[in-house]
């Protein structure tokens, strides 16, 4: 694992269409697509591990 960690961020919509967003580029979006499933494998595809724990897209925006 890299120290300190290289963080992107998975979101998805209220219709579970899915965006990762790379906060190191400004929020920027590297990858969508229609459904979790297909998010998760391209982030492990990738060699990207989970981290446990969500997010709501409104506490992001407070």
């Amino acid at each position: 694992m890299l120290t300190p960690p290289y963080v992107l961020l998975l979101l998805a919509d209220a219709t579970g269409k899915c965006q990762i967003y790379d906060p190191a580029k400004g929020y920027q979006v590297i990858f969508t697509s229609e459904n979790y499933e297909a998010a998760k494998l391209w982030l492990l595809e990738d060699e990207y591990e989970p981290l446990e724990g969500r997010l709501l897209s409104e506490d992001l925006l407070t």
